[in-house]
């Protein structure tokens, strides 16, 4: 594939290969990867988190840079499963999924550009799922309707911000208040003072193999799952008015987050572990989606002007070092290395030190390289602006 095209959308990288951009290369990359209908047979396969954050992520890229492609893209695979009708194939609201709410984030920018009903009728219906989704008694979303009385910080990411763009686009104010009682909650329950990291789960009911008998908290900080709750944070107040009473206080924790992230950061490369407290243990590694999603969350901050300029410092230092150590390039496109490939709490995933070092790492997952572009596209805009 041929990466290199001129940007000369308002000046923006006028005279630039776009081999300096990431993001750009990256999305060529996943383009690049599809069949002769422009169908990326991964993105194809069914709704779900992984594909949605994908489709975000090479669409924003295409708003940012002009490239009409990118956003078609998105749309091809979106119409794949938004039906005439507004039914959405694959999902099904009774299994009340806080991930199958990510892929939705897609249909807001869709019903803006094409003003097709379907778009809306899918929003309203993924809506109408968190409205009714199962509750904790304090009112804390269910992460899956399988998995009772327990909150994890991956299932906010999903839900939350979805949540508050639905909340402005169609003027519901009660939503915000939802969305933030949501941030606010799952922050108070799974926060640890000595740290300030946030652990991956709570079971309200203490009943799971991997919780706290005393607080039900699980029992490791998972780089992933608190990069899913800070980029859950930064996208959610995207969209929430300035004068809502709990905006302030979001944007305090968010602050308090970012100092406690640059306290772990790695000093040499500047990323973080799997386990982020736990150094070089035997077993820990430097792991990109993670760090990606933090790189993602401080740059959009400072950008927005949530967070104080020390955390760009730490943005920087840790894309650099990301850049550096695990980013390459070839014939093939861009390639990102040092991904875990899945960890969550159940039965068998026990949320113990050997169970998060002893799942799978491996290279160009989507689960790793779309934080990676959103990354990428996030520090062009802090570099640019």
């Amino acid at each position: 594939m041929n990466l290199v095209i001129v940007i000369t959308r308002n000046g923006r990288g006028t005279g630039l290969k776009q081999e300096s951009r990431w993001s750009v290369r990256t999305s060529n990359t996943i383009l690049g990867q599809a069949d002769g209908g422009g169908i990326h047979p991964e993105i194809a396969r069914r709704w779900a988190y992984v594909p949605g954050m994908m489709l975000m992520a090479i669409a924003r890229t295409g708003e940012y840079y002009n490239e009409d492609a990118y956003i078609a893209f998105m749309k091809r695979h979106m119409d794949l499963f938004v039906q005439e009708n507004g039914l959405i194939r694959g999902y099904r609201i009774e299994e009340y999924n806080l991930d199958q709410i990510n892929q939705g984030k897609n249909l807001f920018g869709l019903i803006s550009k094409y003003r097709e009903p379907r778009y809306e009728e899918a929003a309203h219906t993924l809506a109408a799922q968190l409205i009714g989704q199962p509750r904790t008694t304090d009112g804390g979303f269910w992460h899956k309707k399988v998995y009772p009385f327990q909150m994890w910080l991956d299932g906010l990411y999903m839900s939350s911000p979805f949540l508050a763009q639905y909340a402005r686009t169609y003027g519901r104010s009660d939503l915000f208040d939802e969305a933030a009682h949501q941030l606010l909650l799952v922050e108070r329950r799974t926060r640890d003072r000595g740290t300030g990291l946030l652990y991956h789960g709570w079971d309200e009911a203490k009943e799971q193999v991997w919780a706290d008998p005393d607080t039900g908290r699980s029992p490791h900080f998972w780089s992933r799952a608190l990069g899913w709750y800070a980029m859950a944070l930064v996208d959610s107040l995207e969209h929430f008015p300035i004068d809502h009473p709990k905006r302030g206080t979001m944007i305090g924790i968010f602050e308090r987050l970012s100092r406690a992230l640059g306290r772990y950061q790695e000093e040499e490369s500047g990323l973080w572990f799997q386990v982020l407290d736990q150094g070089f243990r035997e077993g820990n590694y430097l792991e990109t989606s993670g760090s990606s999603m933090f790189i993602y969350a401080l740059a959009k901050g400072v950008r927005l002007r949530y967070l104080e300029e020390p955390s760009r410092s730490v943005a920087e230092r840790a894309y650099e070092g990301l850049i550096e150590r695990f980013v390459e390039a070839d014939d093939a496109g861009a390639h990102l290395h040092s991904i875990c490939h899945g960890a969550g709490l159940s039965d068998d995933r026990n949320g113990s030190y050997d169970y998060y070092i002893g799942e799978k790492i491996v290279s160009d997952a989507q689960i790793g390289v779309a934080p990676f572009l959103l990354a990428s596209l996030e520090m062009e805009k802090l570099r640019e602006k």
